[in-house]
């Protein structure tokens, strides 16, 4: 457990400290010679009977130092409030109560000090002030108890309410959580080097893991670990322990800073906070004040932004955003305090939201539903709050790095939230009842777009996710149709979506002209035809066939080859059978365009791009200026048929086209065979 001091200056909490350890925590000379607790100050008690270790943090009391107080509050679980009883109540009582109040510190003990100074009606007075100046806070039910540090009178009962205490200290809610240390302290051992000194926040550690000091983001590696001056296998959550790191340079660290798991390395100058300010304030928080903010140990200039510009009242609380001058390690749910721009009074403070909040915030209704979930200091009930204001779904990854939870804890809480996780990173968590949701509205456009446009290949996906899942990231809707696709309700091709066996040629009106086509483009064989060329031989409007090809190609049963030439993929599979037989027959392997050019009796150009389309099929493979099989054509193009008895010819060349053969002139005749060189159009 571990305790901190509080109180205004020379109200004995130094001395109490004494009393129950042992340890003057007063380390300074200046220190010694003031009479004053200037830093923190650090000593260790063991309970009686079960021993367990309380570590003791003794915080000055004056006010120009309540920046050194604050330092040390961060992380604790316990707190002695001490009010002297000759002074009672004093300036910095009340300060130091207003930073508890705001750290949400609800475990502790009011002590009343000095008690062999005055008479034991002055003592009840003074008792009397405490419980009422604590009765609005959330440390109304603590004890109030009088001691005396010199006459020892009380201090049992002190001892007895710190190990029940000490006793009763549950750590709920760390397990699955990755280490976390905030540092308050930095000096250099000889022969050991650079000591950090802090409070272990989450998770565990020991020597020999390899770290991070953050938000700098230097790698460290932990060489030794004490507690209460002793070697320690481990430090854990809930304990002060002084880590021996290498890697880091004692002018590379300083209080403030964290060392931390590398997946928790993530500094951010921006966060979603819920902010309260002090009803002890004379004026509203106006949007863009200067504040200094202090989180964890450390102390940063920082920004307050309130939405549209409002203010905040005195004793109100409100979300906004803290603009950071310098990165800082934070997590949700972690604690801040705010001081004005001189850093003479606390003024609010209250809990982190979202760390990596957003510059823009495009729905703050939405928003602040989804930062009022966040609130929740229990992760799994934050996401189940969250899941359900976040159409979009909760990126996981973000979530899980928020709470500080590692893989295995956040898939357990995505289960139990009966969430289907969509992606690797980011993790998008989405009910399971929403993704059946979106996949039935799927199907269902799906099979109206089909029969409203038999014609069109499918729907574009970016239209998909518009129609059917509007709040989804363009990035995750994919991931959903990769699913349907992965359970066979749908078939996706390129940026396009479809039911599974549709064919945007098996219409009525495509089928006419498929009957049309292919016979032409059967008797072209090897040699081929234009678009030009095919609509005028097929009489077709060569839009219209353009259109009909390139869905027609989609289906396999034909192949474009060039922008202007689609051919059968029984035409290249045989085109292929003549390429596998001519590297079969090369002791190589290798073949020349030239030779499968003699073979098929077509032009040298006609035959380097059928070859080409080959290369792009996967089947042939160029190497310089010749090729090899790559792989098998039958299961890309189909077993070949057997070649007509006379190899096809190409129309005669034009004046533009040296290298091409006879074009045809009109129609040919449905069945006719490309066999005859000057065949009747």
């Amino acid at each position: 457990m571990i305790v901190a001091t509080a109180g205004h200056i020379d109200h004995g909490k130094t001395a109490l400290v004494k009393a129950l350890t042992g340890v003057d925590t007063d380390r300074l000379p200046e220190e010694k010679e003031r009479g004053i607790s200037i830093d923190l100050g650090f000593a260790y008690w063991r309970t009686p009977g079960d021993k367990r270790t309380v570590g003791f943090v003794d915080v000055p009391g004056h006010e120009r130092f309540v920046r050194n107080m604050l330092a040390g509050v961060c992380g604790i679980d316990y707190v002695m409030f001490v009010v002297a009883a000759d002074d009672g109540v004093m300036p910095q009582t009340i300060e130091h109560l207003h930073i508890l109040e705001l750290l949400s510190v609800k475990r502790g003990v009011a002590v009343i000090t000095k008690i062999d100074r005055v008479s034991p009606q002055r003592v009840d007075e003074v008792a009397a002030s405490v419980r009422s100046l604590l009765a609005p806070t959330g440390l109304a039910a603590i004890d109030v108890l009088p001691v005396s540090a010199i006459s020892g009178a009380g201090m049992e009962s002190l001892r007895s309410a710190l190990a029940a205490s000490a006793r009763t200290l549950g750590r709920e809610g760390q397990q699955g959580r990755n280490f976390r240390f905030a540092v308050d302290r930095v000096f250099s051992v000889a022969g050991s080097g650079t000591v950090v000194t802090g409070t272990v926040f989450n998770g565990a550690a020991a020597a020999g893991d390899k770290l991070m000091l953050s938000p700098a983001g230097i790698d460290v590696r932990v060489r030794g670990i004490q507690k209460d001056g002793k070697t320690a296998a481990q430090a854990i959550a809930g304990e002060r322990c002084a880590l021996n790191l290498t890697g880091v340079d004692l002018a590379d660290a300083a209080r403030g800073d964290w060392v931390v798991s590398p997946v928790l390395h993530t500094p951010t100058q921006r966060m979603d906070v819920r902010l309260r300010l002090l009803e002890s304030e004379a004026r509203p928080l106006k949007h863009w004040t200067p504040v200094h903010l202090h989180h964890g140990a450390g102390d940063v200039t920082a920004r307050i932004s309130i939405r549209r510009g409002g203010e905040i009242r005195p004793g109100e609380s409100a979300l906004a955003q803290l603009i950071i001058d310098k990165p800082v390690a934070a997590l949700n749910g972690d604690r801040f305090i705010i001081r004005d721009q001189s850093a003479l009074r606390t003024i609010g403070g209250g809990a982190v939201l979202d760390p990596y909040a957003h510059r823009q915030r495009r729905d703050p209704e939405l928003r602040a539903a989804q930062l009022d979930a966040l609130g929740n200091a229990d992760p799994a009930q934050a996401l189940g709050a969250l899941q359900a204001c976040s159409p979009a779904g909760v990126d996981l990854s973000w979530f899980g790095r928020i709470f500080n939870l590692d893989d295995g804890h956040l898939a357990t809480l995505a289960q139990r939230n009966a969430l289907v996780v969509i992606g690797k990173e980011p993790r998008i968590g989405l009910p399971h009842a929403a993704v059946e949701a979106i996949k039935t509205n799927i199907r269902q456009a799906l099979a109206r777009f089909h029969a409203e446009t038999p014609q069109a290949l499918g729907i574009e996906i970016a239209a998909l996710r518009k129609q059917c899942a509007p709040n989804q990231a363009a990035a995750t809707f994919p991931i959903l149709l990769r699913l349907l696709a992965d359970e066979k309700h749908i078939e996706l091709s390129g940026s396009v979506a479809r039911l599974p066996r549709h064919v945007a040629t098996d219409n009525p009106a495509d089928e006419r002209i498929w009957q049309r086509v292919q016979p032409v483009l059967d008797a072209a064989g090897f040699g081929g035809l234009t678009l030009a060329e095919l609509a005028s031989a097929a009489a077709i409007k060569e839009s219209l066939l353009k259109d009909f090809l390139h869905r027609k190609a989609k289906t396999g049963e034909v192949v474009r080859v060039t922008p202007e030439r689609f051919y059968l993929r029984g035409t290249l599979a045989r085109f292929a059978a003549i390429a596998d037989a001519v590297s079969r027959a090369a002791p190589d392997g290798r073949f020349s365009a030239a030779q499968v050019r003699d073979r098929t009796d077509i032009g040298r150009t006609r035959a380097i791009e059928i070859l080409e389309c080959l290369d792009r099929l996967g089947i042939t493979q160029r190497i310089g200026d010749v090729r090899a099989l790559r792989k098998d054509f039958v299961p890309i193009l189909g077993a070949a048929t057997q070649q007509p008895a006379t190899p096809a010819a190409a129309p005669p060349a034009s004046p533009s086209a040296p290298d091409a053969r006879a074009r045809p002139k009109a129609n040919v005749r449905p069945g006719a065979r490309s066999g005859h060189r000057n065949f009747k159009l």
